[in-house]
């Protein structure tokens, strides 16, 4: 790993670039192939796919050396899991060889769940409270998807609130991204580029094994469509790559919502299925215990926005995380930004005047999809893989969240 010349590096980033006994840092970083809506993963439930996750990251610190037992909570971001996934989340843990003593739990915060359950491991150990965790995050959108993205149940009382903004908390998502493309006049041309070049970026990294690197190919139960015969299924690369993906291809699709909108499904993050687990632990305990340090985390912000214009959060939540670190956006090397909407994702980049070069290097959402849950976890584990191989060391992933806020974390690779 490259270091950059403390004799010009300023006082922030002098200071995240430190190395401290009592950092936090990642150990292992993995995640399952991201399926298409009923496609590969499409008969597997997502404690099974968490349950994968879960074994696999054991066995990688087992392949070390480490006992199993230093393993003292997990913590899983999912959005649509029935019951919020405690129940099933910890008999996909114990399943996987997670120790008796360790503790489970599940969080929900919409797109950013994972990076949650990552900012949650992370204070635990900052905190004394535990000292080595797995941060993980799945989705099933294929079973959990539609009713339970927005709520039927819902009081009357809050549907005609006085508060408009209230009432925006369950606006379509994609009515969302066409105010944000109308207010902050982001062009369905520029959308489309966007889209395109997402696409492209992945579909170049999946050839030369960029993405890859981070995968855990899974064999999965498979039922044939045409002869209902149950089977396995390996499934080992992301499905929502589509190769030759153009400006004039997108610009055929109709938009989804409005007969003159500029959001359509082809610039839109697709609706996935798929499960991360990153372990975490103290500098420390980690080097006593013979774990290999990826990167340590710095830090997280989150702030709200208003709920029908969600996709703008990043930019908020990432100025509020760079000015507690005392950092500027040049010294970010690499940008993990979830791309919820072309839209959202542009009107982020114009606002913090974001590098391109350095924004999603292995494409994004829109080419790789957005398993809810599973999202946060997967651009940490992309941009740890990515720094590294690069020899870069600062790296920011971000997203925008449903009702209206953005997340953002710092990492530095090592």
């Amino acid at each position: 790993m490259a270091f950059r010349n403390s004799a010009v590096v300023r006082q922030g980033l002098q200071s995240i670039l430190q190395k401290r006994a009592d950092d936090v840092v990642f150990t292992t970083a993995l995640r399952t192939p991201i399926a298409r809506m009923k496609k590969g993963f499409k008969d597997a439930y997502p404690e099974e796919l968490l349950a994968f996750v879960l074994q696999r990251t054991r066995e990688r610190l087992e392949s070390r050396g480490v006992d199993k037992n230093i393993i003292e909570d997990v913590c899983t971001g999912t959005v649509l899991m029935e019951l919020g996934g405690a129940k099933s989340g910890r008999m996909a843990a114990l399943h996987a060889g997670m120790p008796i003593t360790s503790a489970y739990k599940t969080v929900n915060r919409q797109c950013a769940s994972s990076l949650q359950s990552i900012t949650d491991i992370a204070n635990a150990i900052r905190a004394g409270e535990i000292q080595c965790g797995i941060a993980a995050g799945v989705e099933s959108m294929t079973r959990n998807y539609g009713s339970k993205a927005i709520p039927v149940d819902l009081s009357p009382w809050l549907k005609e609130s006085p508060s408009a903004d209230a009432r925006d908390c369950i606006l379509p998502m994609g009515e969302t991204s066409e105010r944000v493309a109308e207010q902050w006049n982001i062009s369905r041309e520029r959308q489309d580029q966007f889209a395109a070049e997402s696409h492209r970026k992945a579909e170049a990294a999946q050839q030369d094994g960029r993405l890859g690197s981070e995968i855990e190919p899974i064999e999965v139960r498979w039922i044939d469509p045409e002869t209902g015969k149950e089977g396995k299924k390996l499934v080992s690369k992301d499905e929502g790559i589509r190769p030759g993906t153009t400006l004039e291809s997108l610009a055929k699709l109709k938009p989804f919502l409005r007969a003159d909108g500029r959001s359509t499904a082809g610039n839109s993050s697709q609706v996935s299925d798929g499960a991360v687990a990153l372990t975490m632990a103290r500098r420390d305990v980690a080097e006593a215990a013979g774990m290999e340090i990826l990167g340590r985390w710095v830090g997280t912000a989150t702030k709200g926005v208003k709920p029908d214009v969600m996709g703008i959060g990043p930019a908020e939540a990432v100025p509020k995380l760079l000015e507690r670190f005392q950092l500027k956006t040049d010294d970010v090397d690499l940008w993990e930004l979830n791309e919820a909407f072309a839209s959202q994702s542009l009107m982020v980049m114009d606002t913090l005047k974001l590098d391109a070069n350095k924004v999603n290097p292995k494409g994004g959402a829109i080419a790789l999809g957005h398993p809810l849950g599973a999202s946060g976890g997967r651009l940490v584990t992309s941009l740890l893989a990515e720094l590294r191989r690069t020899g870069q060391q600062v790296g920011v992933a971000t997203l925008c969240c449903g009702t209206g806020y953005g997340k953002a974390s710092l990492i530095v690779a090592e």
